[in-house]
């Protein structure tokens, strides 16, 4: 048997842990980049750490539920549209077969099969209204029963992903009495954070870690610094 190739990642990337890595990554890096935006404005206009504590939890409580139910709307109505779209297609195979047909033979025929090629699929697969919905689905609609995310699950990874990328920022104001040197641990930690979760999540890209890791400290101080420039703006002309 051959060896995989490198770099390979099997089937990973087509399973819920796979396409869930989009909801992490995305979670982790808005929880952080909120965070760190936030929390710089605020130090730059309050003094009492314990105030900035207490502001900085209930920015990340609402920002996890925020982004929770926000993911669960998004993915229930994609669901929705879906399966409406599913069921038009039910529709046209029981009342316009011959549409469905022609249309098999417009996808293989873009992919350079002949006209008895053609032909031959389209007796195949239009003898089962099962297989004949299965593949409309998976041509026509790009559509994969085992890629529809649970709303529920996707919620839940993206706010949990969210509270999990704030926790570095607002670690250091726990332990340091002084909040210029909390906000100054918070972007270290910050940059430290950013680049372990670019690195950690090449076992599912396979891009080099030490490349992935830059990119995505890179993108997020570039964002962070955005919300960092606006808190200074705040103190100094609000």
């Amino acid at each position: 048997m051959a060896e995989p190739l490198p770099g390979h990642h099997h089937e990973d990337w087509h399973t819920p842990k796979g396409r869930a890595i989009r909801e992490i990554i995305f979670g982790m890096n808005d929880g952080l980049v909120t965070t760190i935006g936030f929390l710089a404005g605020v130090t730059s206009s309050i003094s009492e750490i314990r105030y900035i504590i207490l502001a900085g939890m209930a920015e990340i409580v609402a920002g996890a539920v925020s982004m929770g139910i926000g993911a669960y709307l998004a993915t229930k109505s994609q669901r929705e549209f879906f399966h409406s779209e599913i069921e038009r297609e039910k529709w046209e195979i029981e009342k316009m077969p011959e549409k469905e047909a022609q249309e098999i033979r417009e996808i293989y025929g873009d992919m350079g099969f002949t006209r008895p090629e053609q032909e031959m699929i389209v007796n195949r697969v239009t003898s089962d209204k099962e297989l004949l919905l299965r593949f409309m689905k998976r041509e026509e609609l790009g559509l994969i029963d085992e890629h529809l995310d649970d709303p529920i699950q996707v919620a839940l990874t993206m706010g949990a992903s969210f509270f999990v990328g704030c926790l570095p920022p607002i670690l250091p104001y726990f332990f340091l009495g002084d909040p210029h040197s909390a906000i100054a641990m918070a972007i270290l930690f910050s940059v430290v954070f950013l680049f372990l979760a670019g690195a950690a999540k090449t076992k599912l890209t396979k891009v080099r870690p030490l490349r992935s890791g830059l990119e995505t400290t890179v993108l997020g101080i570039a964002a962070s610094s955005v919300g960092y420039g606006l808190g200074w703006v705040a103190e100094k002309f609000i």
